[in-house]
């Protein structure tokens, strides 16, 4: 039943997209001989799928995935040449100038690690980097400007996946996209709307007009299509030679002459010298099932942990989901979690962080034990101090599944939708503004009213706190569930309300990330409300002195694959438009 139910949601929520017309002037790389990957055209799809499956932002991305998987590939393959894709198709959060992170499940080793691919802040960076002589936050250099861009991770990161645990060259899993950027994508409504949005910024910048909008200025509309030469152009150097291809010639020289032209900080020495790091993952138990989780510097691994610890203290399940008895637990426990990052979250490289301790079930008593069941906890009554810093909504994640039992969940980003607004001439990318994840100034608030600690001052080469979560769920020692989420503060309880929808209420996957989601990040401090939640439970939380909203739906597009009784079932919940799942 919860295959034909997943199967309906999947065929009614994602369109299919039509075949663009095919381009002369494809660069050929003489080492691939096979044919096209690419599949643009709708095909039917079978009711269920044991062999591979991935959930992704759009379907472009998502099938070229799949037919690395069909052609042999294995799951980190997939995502390699997905993320890859996603730069193509998905530029408001694809990319090649970002970073994010990685987590894969080996099968055969039973082995799971964890790809920390986040961006660094140059050498020249400082902690007073962005204030001004008043010693005021300049908020246009901290997000809009050459200098908001730190040393991307995003190449690094996709290739050491594939060099260390893929089983394709490089050259392989790059030919769909180098092929999709030259030939064109078909414009979506997603597209469309995205580029529209962020029209005014995008215009304003020489290189990223000539490539998003059409040469009269206007807009490229439902249907058209949109040729990225430049791109094609990176992801072919890149096919050819690797890291040098975007650290090192004529790529690196393109990034550092605009950092020059533009008073950037990025130099060829901080792209040179960046470094992915393989870290050991978090390891949670939540009512029998494991939770694996990244580590600082992402901050979801610790504080879904610590929330799990405290909630399984509950029986939610007779509370009834969604109830004001339920949400009042769920939002103090967030409470006490999100006040936690600020004081401790950081990069562990920089900055030691009690990750054991925030974890330990003996933690999670105390704070379960300051709870009142009755009545809402005033947050300046829980910590005083720093807050949180800004993330941007404009994330992307997808999770895939392959016939061998192999697994990943990977998150990643720019940070604002399409970065800064910034293209670097001749390359078809965007720059990432992820030094805003930094505090520009620890104590004070940023624009968005939340405050920065000093754990998380911008230092040189330290990689800013994160909201990133990619997740896996093991059953009986086997992969249950992979899952993850755009959304910036908000993917972490996203993710979390995911995982309790799926273990303490039974649902399936596609009904676990579709249901109505609360929020609450300690500071401000107000409960969100999504549309869903019932009035008369917004009546008996606000009795119990909660301070509620109701709020738009939030852009969190929760992204799973499952296995069920030997059989894959993907879910991308519909609260953004474009996603899709893909399966053979």
């Amino acid at each position: 039943m919860r295959a034909i139910f997943h199967l309906a949601i999947i065929l009614l929520v994602f369109p299919a997209c039509a075949q663009p017309p095919s381009r002369p002037g494809i660069p050929s790389i003489a080492e691939i001989d096979k044919p096209p990957i690419i599949e643009y055209k709708h095909r039917a799809l079978p009711e269920v799928s044991r062999n591979g499956m991935i959930a992704a932002t759009d379907k472009l991305s998502a099938e070229i995935g799949v037919d690395i998987l069909r052609r042999g590939g294995n799951a980190v393959d997939a995502a390699v040449a997905t993320g890859f894709a996603l730069a193509v198709s998905y530029p408001r959060a694809g990319n090649l100038m970002g970073g994010g992170f990685m987590l894969i499940h080996l099968a055969d080793e039973d082995k799971q690690v964890v790809i920390d691919y986040r961006e660094t802040a140059p050498a020249a960076a400082h902690r007073d980097l962005y204030l001004d002589d008043r010693g005021e936050i300049d908020r246009q250099r901290e997000f809009f400007s050459h200098q908001s861009a730190a040393v991307p991770g995003t190449v690094a990161g996709l290739i050491y996946a594939l060099e260390n645990y893929g089983t394709m060259s490089l050259k392989e899993v790059l030919e769909p996209s180098i092929r999709m950027a030259f030939e064109g994508v078909e414009v979506s409504f997603a597209l469309e709307y995205e580029l529209e949005v962020r029209g005014k910024r995008l215009r304003a910048d020489e290189a990223a007009r000539k490539i998003f909008f059409k040469p009269d200025g206007g807009f490229y509309r439902l249907g058209d299509t949109l040729v990225q030469q430049d791109l094609g152009n990176t992801l072919t150097r890149i096919a050819e030679d690797g890291l040098d291809g975007f650290y090192g010639g004529e790529t690196a020289r393109k990034i550092v002459d605009n950092m020059e032209a533009n008073d950037g900080l990025i130099t060829l020495e901080d792209l040179a010298s960046y470094e992915v790091k393989e870290r050991e993952p978090l390891r949670g138990n939540y009512r029998g099932y494991e939770v694996v989780l990244p580590p600082p510097p992402s901050s979801g691994g610790v504080h879904i942990i610590q929330m799990l610890n405290i909630l399984s203290g509950y029986d939610l399940a007779s509370l009834g989901h969604n109830s004001a008895a339920y949400i009042h637990r769920l939002t103090e426990v967030m409470k006490l979690a999100y006040a936690d990052r600020s004081k401790y979250l950081a990069d562990t490289d920089f900055t030691p962080v009690p990750v054991e301790e925030l974890t330990s079930m003996v933690y999670a008593d105390k704070l379960r034990a300051s709870i009142d069941l009755e009545r809402a906890r005033p947050s300046v009554d829980i910590a005083p101090g720093a807050h949180l810093p800004y993330e941007s909504h404009d994330t992307t994640h997808y999770s895939v599944m392959d016939a061998q039992g192999n697994a990943v969940s990977n998150t990643y980003t720019l940070n604002f939708s399409f970065g800064s607004g910034i293209m670097v001439p001749g390359t078809g990318m965007l720059l990432n503004n992820e030094m805003g994840d930094f505090a520009a100034k620890p104590g004070y608030a940023n624009a968005f009213g939340m405050v920065g600690g000093e754990t998380n001052k911008i230092e040189p080469r330290k990689r800013p706190l994160s909201s990133m979560t990619p997740t896996m769920v093991f059953k009986d020692g086997k992969p249950w569930m992979v899952t993850g989420a755009p959304g910036g503060s908000v993917i972490i309880t996203a993710v979390l309300q995911t995982l309790l929808n799926a273990i303490d209420f039974d649902m399936n996957i596609a009904t676990a990330g579709m249901e109505a989601r609360i929020h609450h990040q300690w500071s401000p401090d107000q409960l969100r409300l999504e549309p869903g939640i019932s009035p008369d439970t917004d009546r008996l939380l606000q009795a119990m002195g909660h301070n509620t909203s109701i709020t738009p739906r939030t852009p969190t597009c929760v992204r799973t694959v499952a296995l069920e009784n030997g059989t894959l079932l993907g879910a991308t919940d519909p609260r953004r438009p474009g996603g899709w799942v893909a399966r053979y």
